[in-house]
C-alpha cells in the first residue's frame, strides 16, 4: 500500500468534510489572489496547519520537493518571457521585474498550497478522505476513480519496477538509440495491457461479491464543537484575507496580472 502515515493531532480528530472544504476553499482564494500582501500571511497559514498537524520536517520537505523542482524550471524561463525594465542580462535575454514577480508569486502560490494539502494528507486517512467526498455529494464514478487509483497505483508502479529490473538482468542500457527508443515503448505498451487485464479482473471479482456501484463506509462522519471552532477561525482567516486583496486593489498595491 501506498505510504499515507497519519499523525495524531488536532486536525486528525476534526470532521474530513469540514477539512476538505477549508482546503478547497482556501486554495481557490491562493490561486487567485495576486498581491503579495496576502500571500505572505497565507503561506504562514500553510506553515501552521503543517505544525499543527504534526508532520515531521523532513516529511514535509519529501513532498514539498517535486513541486519546487518543477518551479526551479520555471524560474529559468518566466524571468526572461515578459517585457519590463531589465534586472540582469544572460546572453540576448534580459531577466524583467515583472518576470521576476511572478515567478515569486506562482512559487509562494504552489509552496502555500501543497502545505495545506500536506496537512490535510497526514491528518486524513486517504479512505476516510474518499468516504468524505462521497457524503459531500461529489459522484460515485469521481470517489470509485479516487479509490482505485490509490489502490492500484503502486501495483502499476511495481510492475514497471519488475520490467526494469528484468532489462537489466538482460544487460539493457539505455541510451538516445531506436532501440532504446523500442524498448520503452514496448514497455509501456505492456503497462498499459497489464493495467486493462488486471481492471477486468477486478471487475469481474467485484461483480461475483455483489457489487452495485456503492463502496459503504463504516465511517459515521458527525459535526462536533471542535469542528465548529475550526470552522470559524478558518472562515475567519479567509475573509482577512479576501479584505486584504480587496483592500490592496483598492489601493494600488503590488499585483500581477
Amino acid at each position: 500500500m501506498l505510504d499515507n502515515k497519519i499523525y495524531d493531532s488536532i486536525l486528525k480528530r476534526l470532521d474530513p468534510r469540514i477539512k476538505i472544504t477549508a482546503v478547497f476553499i482556501f486554495s481557490i482564494l491562493v490561486a487567485v489572489c495576486s498581491r503579495f500582501i496576502v500571500l505572505f500571511p497565507a503561506i504562514a497559514v500553510g506553515l501552521l496547519a503543517v505544525l499543527i498537524s504534526g508532520a515531521p520536517i523532513k516529511e514535509v520537505l519529501k513532498r514539498l520537493w517535486p513541486v519546487n523542482l518543477m518551479l526551479v524550471f520555471l524560474w529559468f524561463f518566466l524571468p526572461f518571457s515578459f517585457s519590463g525594465e531589465p534586472v540582469f542580462t544572460i546572453g540576448p535575454f534580459s531577466a524583467t521585474v515583472k518576470g521576476l514577480l511572478y515567478s515569486a508569486m506562482l512559487t509562494l502560490k504552489s509552496n502555500t498550497m501543497m502545505l495545506m494539502l500536506i496537512a490535510l494528507v497526514v491528518s486524513t486517512p486517504v479512505f476516510t478522505m474518499g468516504h468524505a467526498m462521497q457524503k459531500m455529494g461529489m459522484p460515485d464514478k469521481l470517489v470509485h476513480l479516487f479509490f482505485f487509483t490509490y489502490r492500484y497505483v503502486h501495483v502499476i508502479f511495481a510492475e514497471y519496477i519488475r520490467m526494469m529490473n528484468t532489462l537489466k538482468v538482460r544487460c539493457f542500457k539505455p541510451g538516445t538509440d531506436i532501440h532504446t527508443y523500442k524498448t520503452f515503448a514496448n514497455m509501456v505498451g505492456m503497462l498499459l495491457v497489464k493495467s486493462f487485464d488486471r481492471a477486468q479482473r477486478v471487475h469481474k471479482a467485484m461483480l461475483c461479491r455483489g457489487f452495485n456501484g456503492t463502496l459503504y463506509s463504516m465511517s459515521d462522519f458527525s459535526f462536533k464543537k471542535n469542528d465548529l471552532i475550526f470552522l470559524i477561525f478558518f472562515a475567519a482567516v479567509i475573509l482577512i484575507l479576501g479584505i486584504l486583496e480587496w483592500a490592496a486593489a483598492v489601493s494600488g498595491g503590488v499585483k500581477m496580472s
